[in-house]
C-alpha cells in the first residue's frame, strides 16, 4: 500500500467529503471501529482481555477517534475508561459529536488539566491493560507542552505494564519524517487511517510506532488508485491475492516442489530450521541436500521433508561434486534455497555459480551462499534464474564493499544500489526490513520484535520464502509475503510468551497463526 504525506492524506479526507458527499462523522466512526477492533484482538492476545482499556484523548480527531472507540469496546463488553487532555467544552466538530454520543452512553470522561493530574492518573493506573494514545495526531508541528507533554509520559509509564496502541500516529511524532518532534509515545501498534503515513516507515520512527495496520476508513477507489509513492508498506489486503483458495481435487505435487540446499558441523540447524519453515510455507514436498555428516541431525529436525545425503569436504561441508550429481535434477523444482548453513569453504563458491548457471526458477541465496560472493554483487546477474538475496546489514555490506555501518545508515539506499548492481530481487532483513527490485517500489515492512534478534531466524525466513515461492509467486511477491509472516509469526508469539524467550522454532510454530492474517482457509 502507498505511504502518503499528512498533505496527501488531508486532501483524501477532503474530497471524499466534499465531492462523495461522505460526511466527516462518518469516517470518524469507521476510523474509531477499526482503532476498537485491533484493541479488542491486541489485548485477547496479549492476556488483557478482561482488564479494563485506557483511553486517552486529545481536543482534535485523534480524540474523536478515541471517543468511538471507547464506545465500542464498551459496546462489546469491554471496560473502558476515558481521559481528555484537557476540557470536554472545548472539541469541537465531529469530534464534540462523538464525544456527546459517549456521554449519552453512559460512560463517563474524565478531564487531566495539570501535568500533575497526569502524574497521578499513571501512578494509579494499575487496573488497566491496554493503553490507547489519541493525544495528538498527524497535524503536530512542536514538541507537545503542558497537558499534552504530560499525558505522553503518562502512557509511556503504563506502557510498563501493558501494551500501548497510537491512533493514526504516536503523539509527539512528525508523521512525514518519523522524527520525534519531543517527547513522544513508544507504541506497540500504530492504528492508522486510511494509508500508511511516510513518517510511520522511517527509520526514525521504529522505536516509537510498533507494528503498523492500516484502517480502511472508505476513501473511494477512484481517489486511492490516484496516490503514487516509490514506497509502499507492505500490508495483509496487498498480499491476499498471492494466497488463493485451493482447490479441492489436488495433491501435494500441485503446491510446488522446493530443494533447499546447505548445512556443515555445528551447523546443522540452519538448514534443519529453513526445512521447517519451507513445510511450514505451504508447498507440497521440501527435498533437503546436506552433507553426510549432517544429513541424520537434518532429518531429525524435519522428518516431513526428504533429506539426501551427499559428498563432503574434508572438513564436513557440502562438496561441489554432490551438486554435480544433482544438476539433472534441479529443473524438477520449483525454487531453490542455497547457503544456510554452508561455511564460507571454496566448494560453497562454486556451487553457488553452478546454480546460478543451471537454475531456471526462483533461487534464494541466503548466508553463507552470499558471503562467498563478497564485492560481486555483479555476479548474480550471469543468471537465468530468479533471483532473491536475502541478507542481513554485514552481508550487504560485504557484497558492496562496504561496512555494516554504511548499510544501516540508508538502508532504503543500500537495498536499491544492491538490486541495481546484482539485477536480484533484495530482501535487506533487520528491524523495518526493506525489499528493492529495479523498477518496482520499494516495499517496506514493520511487522516482527526486537525478540526476532535471534539465531536461525534469517534461516526460517529463507524456508518459508523459497516456499512461497515455489507455489508461483514472483520473487518480488515471495520476499514481501515471506517478510509479513514471518514478522508476524515473530509478533504472535511475543504476545502469547514474551519476546525475550523467542526461538527461531518459535517462529515456525507460529507460522499458520500468522497466515491467518492472510487467509482465511
Amino acid at each position: 500500500m502507498n505511504m502518503v504525506s499528512v498533505e496527501q492524506m488531508r486532501e483524501l479526507d477532503r474530497q471524499t467529503i466534499e465531492e462523495y458527499g461522505v460526511p466527516g462523522e462518518i469516517l470518524m466512526d469507521r476510523a474509531g471501529y477499526g482503532v476498537a477492533r485491533a484493541v479488542e484482538s491486541l489485548a485477547q492476545l496479549s492476556g488483557f482481555g478482561d482488564t479494563p482499556v485506557l483511553l486517552l484523548a486529545g481536543r482534535g480527531n485523534n480524540g474523536g477517534d478515541a471517543f468511538v472507540a471507547a464506545r465500542y469496546l464498551a459496546e462489546w463488553g469491554l471496560p473502558v475508561g476515558v481521559w481528555m487532555t484537557g476540557e470536554r467544552k472545548a472539541v469541537r466538530g465531529d469530534a464534540r459529536a462523538h464525544l456527546n454520543r459517549l456521554l449519552e452512553a453512559g460512560i463517563a470522561v474524565g478531564e487531566l488539566l495539570t501535568r500533575d493530574e497526569c502524574d497521578e492518573l499513571a501512578a494509579g493506573a494499575g487496573d488497566y491493560g491496554v493503553v490507547v494514545d489519541g493525544v495528538l495526531g498527524t497535524g503536530t508541528r512542536g514538541p507537545a507542552r503542558g497537558v499534552a507533554a504530560g499525558a505522553i509520559l503518562c502512557i509511556n509509564d503504563l506502557g510498563c505494564d501493558g501494551p500501548v496502541v497510537s491512533i493514526d500516529v504516536p503523539s509527539g511524532l512528525n508523521a512525514d519524517t518519523g522524527e520525534p518532534f519531543g517527547d513522544t509515545v513508544r507504541a506497540d501498534l500504530t492504528v492508522t487511517m486510511g494509508f500508511p503515513k511516510r513518517g510511520l516507515a522511517q527509520p526514525a520512527a521504529l522505536d516509537f510506532a510498533g507494528v503498523v495496520d492500516v484502517v480502511d476508513i472508505g476513501i473511494p477507489h477512484e481517489l486511492a488508485e490516484r496516490v503514487t509513492a516509490d514506497e509502499e508498506l507492505i500490508t495483509a489486503g496487498d498480499l491476499q491475492p498471492l494466497l488463493p483458495r485451493r482447490a479441492r481435487a489436488t495433491h501435494k505435487g500441485s503446491y510446488g516442489r522446493v530443494l533447499l540446499i546447505g548445512g556443515a558441523p555445528g551447523f546443522a540447524g540452519a538448514i534443519g530450521l529453513a526445512a521447517g519453515a519451507a513445510l511450514r510455507s505451504g508447498a507440497g514436498l521440501v527435498t533437503v541436500l546436506a552433507p553426510e555428516p549432517v544429513a541424520a541431525t537434518v532429518a531429525g529436525m524435519a522428518p516431513e521433508a526428504m533429506v539426501h545425503p551427499v559428498d563432503a569436504t574434508s572438513e564436513g561441508s557440502l562438496s561441489e561434486s554432490s551438486l554435480f550429481r544433482w544438476e539433472e535434477k534441479l529443473s524438477g523444482y520449483d525454487a531453490v534455497l542455497v547457503g544456510p548453513g554452508m561455511t564460507r569453504h571454496a566448494s560453497t563458491c562454486r556451487i553457488v555459480e553452478r546454480l546460478l548457471a543451471t537454475v531456471t526458477g526462483p533461487l534464494v541465496v541466503d548466508a553463507d551462499a552470499l558471503n562467498v560472493m563478497e564485492n560481486n554483487a555483479a555476479g548474480f546477474r550471469e543468471t537465468k534464474a530468479g533471483v532473491v538475496l536475502t541478507p542481513h546489514p554485514g552481508e550487504a555490506g560485504r557484497l558492496l564493499g562496504v561496512g555494516a555501518g554504511d548499510v544501516q545508515t540508508d538502508r532504503r539506499r543500500t537495498a536499491r544500489e544492491l538490486a541495481a548492481a546484482s539485477g536480484a530481487t533484495v530482501l535487506l532483513k533487520g528491524a523495518g526490513t526493506v525489499i528493492a527490485e529495479e523498477g518496482r517500489a520499494l516495499s517496506v515492512n514493520l511487522t516482527g520484535n526486537p525478540g526476532m534478534a535471534t539465531a536461525g531466524a534469517g534461516d526460517v525466513l529463507g524456508g518459508l520464502l523459497a516456499g512461497l515461492a515455489a507455489q508461483g509467486p514472483a520473487p518480488y511477491d515471495a520476499a514481501r509475503l515471506a517478510a509479513f509472516l514471518h514478522g508476524c509469526a515473530g509478533d504472535e508469539a511475543a504476545w502469547r510468551g514474551a519476546q525475550a524467550t523467542l526461538t527461531a522454532r518459535d517462529l515456525i510454530d507460529f507460522l499458520p497463526v500468522a497466515f491467518r492474517r492472510v487467509t482465511i482457509r
